[in-house]
């Protein structure tokens, strides 16, 4: 299978997971498009489900498949979100938010009782940090905040240079909740626990991609086939 095929087999081995009367959080991302179309299939032959999507993106698909809807004021508590992923190691903590949707996926990801993360195994890691660390920061007082975010950093002995992601448009990309994101090239996270709760305390970074304790399983495709991780 090449990577495309690996990501549609992780994500309809991941509605298997879904059925009748759940609540179902929507992951953003190229992984995650597979997952919304494959779910439409099933609604679309009798599913009852409603979805919070966790972008834009994922919202506008959704609605052009005709998946029923809801939102977190709505519906506070979801019962699964699948979602994908940039990195995923072996205790299934992950850096998420290559797509700029970290904060949302996180915030949906918080209000479910299992996520369920689907990947092809090229995000299979031993140690995150290859793929640079996705930190959403609001704009006034950029340059402080970037100081906080590389003193916590080499406090938890990977340091690495930050650059603020460009937008298609040459300015900073910026995210649906109008905030900059900052990539922090670490290339090895040792302990992604300890990184979090430094990050987590820096006024004007409003979310980081580190997704730690969140995920409960994980749906790795690859040219053997696939298998289901779960956090133990």
């Amino acid at each position: 299978m090449d990577v495309e095929a690996q990501k549609r087999a992780a994500a309809a081995r991941a509605t298997e997971f879904v059925s009748s009367g759940m609540r179902v959080g929507l992951g953003t991302g190229s992984t995650a498009r597979h997952f919304v179309d494959l779910l439409a299939e099933r609604v679309h032959a009798g599913l009852d489900i409603v979805a919070v999507p966790t972008s834009e993106a994922t919202k506008a698909q959704a609605e052009r498949l005709k998946i029923p809807l809801t939102t977190l004021e709505k519906t506070p508590q979801l019962d699964l979100t699948v979602d994908g992923a940039d990195e995923i190691a072996s205790d299934l903590s992950l850096i998420k938010g290559g797509g700029g949707a970290l904060l949302r996926e996180k915030i949906v990801a918080s209000a479910s009782l299992r996520m369920i993360v689907i990947a092809d195994e090229s995000k299979w890691v031993d140690t995150l940090g290859r793929f640079p660390l996705p930190v959403e920061v609001v704009p006034f007082g950029l340059e402080a905040t970037l100081r906080q975010i590389g003193a916590a950093a080499v406090a938890c002995g990977c340091a690495g240079p930050a650059r603020l992601r460009p937008g298609k448009d040459g300015h900073a990309f910026v995210t649906d909740g109008g905030h900059w994101i900052v990539d922090v090239a670490l290339t090895r996270i040792a302990d992604p626990g300890s990184l979090a709760a430094r990050l987590d305390s820096i006024p004007g970074l409003v979310e980081h991609g580190l997704f730690v304790g969140l995920a409960c399983a994980a749906v790795i495709a690859g040219a053997g086939g696939l298998r289901v991780v779960e956090r133990a």
